[in-house]
């Protein structure tokens, strides 16, 4: 006697010779999947991701503030808040689309298994993307949160801050699949974060205008994509 017959999805026929990403609701199957995970371990990713950002608030803000002064006529706490906020968001996104999502694509051959089902390869990026984004989102929200906190927020247009954090992570995430794409292993990493990603969190505003930088140096600096979220979230917060 036979069991019963269990039924076998469609094989998945990917298009050939397109430019168009084969993309369906089914990366929001990755982005479930992810979302699944870090649910078990929320507690130490987002301590991880703000940690970092927020002692540089009390460093920076606090204790040299207090030689600063003010910067553009505002204290200098409340300059640097914005800044912190769209860093942690870039952090966020570029951390889990650069060692997150290595690890699943080799450790842990998160994506063999993925593919074994019609999910395409272009899903699964896409997937990985907004998930991405989505740490990025939860990130820019509790660094909000913290900066209020603090009482360094001024204008309820603040509540922009979360699509941006949602923009400024469909970014990073974007640039940090391309090079685990390229990337060979963990070390490879180190390449993109100091020649790449330190540069922006030093160089886009963060810590002092850009205006006080060379003229050459600004020009390098509006090529950024971190210098225009700064732009835009100061005017918010």
């Amino acid at each position: 006697m036979s069991g019963p017959t269990v039924p076998v999805p469609p094989a998945r026929v990917p298009r050939t010779g397109s430019l168009i990403p084969d993309i369906t609701l089914r990366a929001f199957c990755v982005w479930y999947r992810d979302f699944r995970v870090w649910t078990t371990y929320y507690k130490a990713s987002l301590i991880g991701n703000l940690g970092e950002p927020l002692l540089y608030l009390l460093a920076m803000g606090w204790g040299l503030g207090k030689m600063v002064g003010t910067v553009n006529g505002i204290p200098y706490i409340s300059f640097l808040a914005p800044g912190l906020v769209c860093s942690a968001a870039m952090y966020s996104a570029t951390f889990e689309c650069t060692f997150g999502a290595f690890t699943r694509m080799t450790r842990q051959q998160t994506y063999d298994a993925i593919l074994a089902t019609p999910v395409s390869l272009d899903e699964i990026v896409a997937g990985e993307i907004l998930w991405g984004a989505t740490k990025s989102f939860f990130s820019g929200a509790a660094m909000l949160l913290v900066i209020s906190f603090f009482g360094l927020v001024a204008s309820p247009w603040a509540i922009l801050v979360l699509p941006l954090s949602v923009l400024i992570g469909l970014l990073f995430a974007s640039l940090s699949m391309i090079v685990t794409a390229k990337s060979p292993s963990y070390d490879f990493f180190s390449y993109y974060f100091t020649l790449v990603i330190a540069p922006m969190f030093l160089f886009s505003g963060i810590f002092f205008p850009i205006e006080n930088l060379p003229e050459w140096a600004q020009t390098i600096a509006w090529f950024l994509p971190l210098t225009h979220g700064l732009c835009l979230l100061e005017l918010w917060v």
